[in-house]
């Protein structure tokens, strides 16, 4: 038999070097000369020069950026992974750092210094004209946060649990009263509107004065009242203040998860059983040009609608002035189209090709022609003289205007129309369904709004764009979640899952570099 020679033992003149081993072309050298090129005077103040040398932190970014790269998320299996990896001890130049350094280092050193890196990143890519960063494509999805799925948190449980401790307190007044001696009863008594320590306590004593100043026959009752008065001494007080904690941590959002406050209970997209999935997650955003992702953020809310302005700041506070400003035109989906967010694109000059929630309804003919006579989009509207004429030719004139803010802060204006007499009119049933004359509201910067955005997205260039953002967004979450297996986060609290999502949004920047 006939066979290549094969002696482990065979000396060699000159040893085999890593280099020899990693083809020009491979993705690790790529991360190697971008993050070389890039500066990490951000990264290098999270360091003290007091106690022992530390890993270089180029070394542990170039470490932590390609094990994204490669689909390794555990920081046990980097630490493998540089003992065992020809890549990974070729970049590391034979460094073995164990899995608790990895550790800290993505989750703390990382935190203050990543944006930065990550923006530097972009802008080399925008030096080597594979993005211009003048029209933006934004998306959002919904990712599981690495948080029990049942340690939930709801603001209404708690609003109403307050509320059942109010009536409790005032029906346990209410009966120690009727059973008190006249110089025990209050002549004011108390308000029972909202509930508190204090309320709680002083309510408890005077109720418990009562109590004992009553010679009433119904024993079984009072013994009753009594236990019910002890339970709320020794409970309500306790339970009000666990409730105060979790209003705080809850701040203007509906639920938390015990085990990762800062997660929000999501609804999920449906299973392959369609089955809508309710589970504590994060919001993150993108914004993306040719399928680069040009910034993320995270966030806790459950709808797109009220992330919009947030991302922009944080892309311009990442970028700069100078850079946001050269941002031509922004495209989304129907859940960013708000007055609010309109009103900012037209301050800062950025042309939205964003749909409102019922543009798409509005190019279908059935949709059209089902709301042809009836809906407030198609009734005629005066704007010189400022009335509505309804499908029979009544006029429906302004009776007020009004206001309402959002969650945000945000002050929209109202106007109200009315019809004069809607009684006897033929085709009543068909026009509306209140028992008065019919109204309806117009929020005319909104519709202003609205129809500078249909004329947009309507144009020919509106077209291209929608047909684009369907290719140039929407894949990178795909790609992500299902290449990439990035389904739910390993990392707890908003900070760290901020430098997870990035991690991951570098990685597939420099994957598609290469491609």
């Amino acid at each position: 038999m006939n066979f290549k020679p094969y002696n482990q033992n065979q000396l060699v003149l000159f040893p085999h070097s890593f280099d020899d081993l990693i083809s020009s072309d491979h993705p690790v050298r790529i991360v190697n000369d971008v993050l070389d090129n890039i500066k990490i005077d951000p990264l290098l103040r999270a360091y003290s020069a007091e106690g022992n040398p530390s890993y270089h932190p180029r070394m542990m970014l170039k470490v932590m950026v390609f094990s994204y790269m490669e689909n390794t998320y555990s920081s046990r299996k980097i630490e493998k992974a540089l003992r065992e990896n020809v890549l990974f001890m070729w970049l590391s130049n034979m460094t073995i750092v164990d899995h608790n350094t990895i550790a800290r280092f993505r989750s703390k050193k990382l935190q203050s210094a990543f944006k930065d890196v990550f923006t530097q990143v972009v802008m080399l890519l925008a030096e080597e004209g594979l993005i211009t960063l003048k029209e933006i494509f934004t998306d959002g999805t919904k990712i599981e946060a690495q948080a029990g799925r049942y340690t939930f948190v709801w603001g209404k449980s708690i609003k109403t649990n307050k509320e059942k401790m109010l009536r409790q307190l005032e029906d346990l007044w209410v009966y120690a009263e009727s059973i008190a001696s006249d110089e025990d009863k209050d002549p004011e008594p108390p308000e029972f509107k909202e509930i508190s320590k204090e309320k709680v306590r002083e309510t408890a004593q005077k109720i418990d004065r009562m109590l004992k100043g009553s010679d009433t026959v119904d024993k079984k009752g009072k013994a009753k009242a009594k236990a019910k008065l002890n339970y709320i001494k020794n409970n309500f007080e306790k339970n009000l203040e666990k409730y105060e904690q979790q209003e705080e941590i809850l701040g203007d959002r509906g639920s938390y998860s015990k085990t990762d406050p800062d997660a929000t209970f999501m609804r999920m997209k449906e299973d392959h059983m369609k089955n809508g999935q309710l589970k504590p997650a994060y919001n993150p955003q993108i914004s993306t040009e040719n399928q680069f992702i040009l910034n993320y953020t995270i966030h806790q809310n459950t709808n797109d609608t009220g992330t919009l302005q947030q991302h922009l700041e944080n892309f311009k506070e990442s970028y700069g002035e100078e850079v946001f400003s050269q941002i031509e035109a922004i495209t989304t989906d129907a859940g960013y189209g708000s007055e609010e967010n309109y009103e900012y694109l037209e301050e800062n000059g950025i042309d939205a090709y964003v749909k409102y929630n019922t543009f798409d309804k509005e190019q279908d003919q059935n949709y059209r022609q089902k709301h042809k006579t009836f809906s407030k989009e198609n009734l005629h509207y005066n704007e010189e003289m400022d009335f509505y004429v309804c499908p029979m030719g009544q006029w429906m004139e302004k009776t007020h205007e009004s206001s309402r803010r959002t969650k945000n802060g945000f002050e929209q204006k109202l106007s109200h129309y009315q019809a004069k007499n809607c009684e006897g009119c033929p085709i009543r049933s068909m026009c509306h369904g209140s028992k008065n004359n019919r109204s309806l509201e117009r929020n005319h910067n909104l519709e202003r709004h609205k129809q500078k955005a249909r004329e947009l997205l309507k144009s020919e260039e509106g077209i291209k764009k929608r047909k684009k953002r369907c290719w140039d967004v929407e894949p990178v979450f795909a790609q992500l979640k299902h290449n990439h297996n990035f389904k739910r986060f390993t990392l707890k609290s908003l900070k760290k899952v901020e430098i997870e999502f990035g991690l991951h949004a570098l990685a597939h920047n420099l994957r598609k570099k290469v491609a």
